[in-house]
């Protein structure tokens, strides 16, 4: 009974030497090869050209300046003031041959800081209905006469964005207090993992896979120990994860091969594709599918590892086996719940598309067969069967490092009727 109540509540349960060093051994080799993996995989420093899309009329990058609409009202168009700097009031149109809405904006950064400009944009869907007092951004170019020229690039989102962030994280660090700092600093690392070595790599042309499994198991490496400690309890749901991860690559790429999807439905593949031929649609959508996936496993596999811990805690005369069913049945429900998530996530996120297609007059089969909703089903199935491998690989893992081995032996020597359940 003394060693029943000797452990702490929140500390793993103790394991023998052999089962710490193997986890630690593991770990550390994956490490190595991650690390080899990141030095082979680095992009290079030779910069990509900016496609036509994104350049300028003088070929250059985009840039833009911040503005606020003055005024705005609807009148006739064609004034020699569109898009040019000036004070004062902009110069009347010639003739009256259409009406449009005519936006004075105040510029409001850049070398013409403290001039206006004048927006006329016509009529139609999609256009942007400016309003006074509204903050806009405006790109900012030099025509073929040297002169600036000033147009539409967006709305001004910067504090309403930071408005909403802080409130995210003033909410996880106010529920969660240390740990959830740690957590939003994990995910500062993943998306430094992402946009400093994952896409540079990608425009590199480097695989994707291989640039997706490492730089997939730098961010959990980070995410998980930064967010729930160095323990055993947590390098459990770290080998799971992994392990889960590899697994939803294989089926990515056997679901991808099966199925000939080409991506080329989505506009922005077709614009890789047109403009940066040297990396693959087919790696791009395998990157994602295997990346998409971290999220939801992280989740499960350190439920089940927590689960199977705190219940070879509470029940320290269970076996191996029993310890393992109940963090299963645990495992099942976690697995129901998180597959509707799974797939009602993809689907709103393609709730555009169904939506046109629903008026297309097509048949179900050949919209659920289509490139574009395909791609949502499959990164739902691989997702989902990802998952629930995760949940027994991730249990059985946990079930090894928590039990003791001098319980796990003292248990068979106990009568069987004992631990019935």
């Amino acid at each position: 009974m003394s060693h029943g109540h000797g452990h702490g509540h929140t500390g793993p349960v103790p394991v023998g030497p052999a089962a710490a060093r193997v986890v630690i051994g593991l770990l550390t080799a994956i490490g190595v090869v991650v690390l080899v993996g990141l030095v082979a995989l680095w992009p290079s420093k030779h910069s990509v050209e900016i496609p036509l899309p994104f350049q300028t009329s003088g070929g250059g990058a985009v840039v833009t300046e911040a503005g606020t609409v003055v005024e705005s009202s609807f009148g006739p168009c064609g004034s020699p003031s569109i898009g040019r700097s000036f004070t004062g009031n902009p110069v009347p149109p010639p003739n009256n041959s259409y009406e449009c809405q005519r936006s004075v904006i105040a510029v409001e950064s850049g070398p013409n800081e403290g001039t206006r400009t004048l927006l006329e944009i016509g009529p139609g869907p999609g256009q942007p209905d400016l309003a006074a007092g509204e903050k806009i951004r405006l790109v900012r170019q030099t025509d073929a006469t040297g002169a600036t020229a000033y147009s539409f690039e967006d709305y001004s989102r910067g504090w309403s964005l930071l408005a909403v962030v802080g409130l995210f994280v003033l909410v996880i660090v106010v529920v969660a207090r240390w740990r959830g700092v740690r957590a939003l600093l994990g995910l500062l690392v993943a998306f430094a993992v992402l946009v400093g070595f994952m896409l540079p790599a990608l425009l590199d042309g480097k695989p994707a896979v291989p640039v997706a499994l490492v730089g997939g198991a730098v961010i959990l490496y980070a995410v998980l120990y930064l967010a729930h400690g160095v323990s055993l309890r947590t390098s459990s749901a770290l080998l799971g994860t992994i392990a889960s991860m590899v697994l939803a690559a294989v089926l990515s790429w056997a679901a991808i091969e099966l199925t000939h999807l080409t991506g080329l439905s989505e506009e922005q593949n077709t614009n890789v594709q047109t403009y940066l031929g040297h990396v693959s649609i087919t790696g791009l959508l395998l990157a994602g599918f295997i990346i998409g996936s971290l999220g939801v496993l992280n989740d499960v596999t350190i439920t089940q590892a927590s689960s199977a811990f705190e219940l070879a805690h509470l029940d320290p005369d269970a076996n191996r086996r029993a310890v393992f069913g109940s963090a299963m049945r645990v495992g099942r429900d976690h697995i129901a719940s998180t597959v509707y998530t799974l797939v009602l996530a993809y689907a709103g996120g393609a709730l555009p598309l169904l939506l046109l297609f629903s008026v297309a007059g097509r048949s179900i089969t050949d919209v659920l067969a289509g490139d574009a909703v395909a791609i949502e089903i499959l990164r739902s199935a691989v997702g989902g069967i990802a998952l629930a491998l995760s949940v027994p690989l991730t249990t059985a893992i946990a079930v090894a490092l928590a039990r003791p081995p001098r319980a796990e032996s003292s248990n068979r020597r106990a009568p069987a009727g004992r631990h019935a359940r």
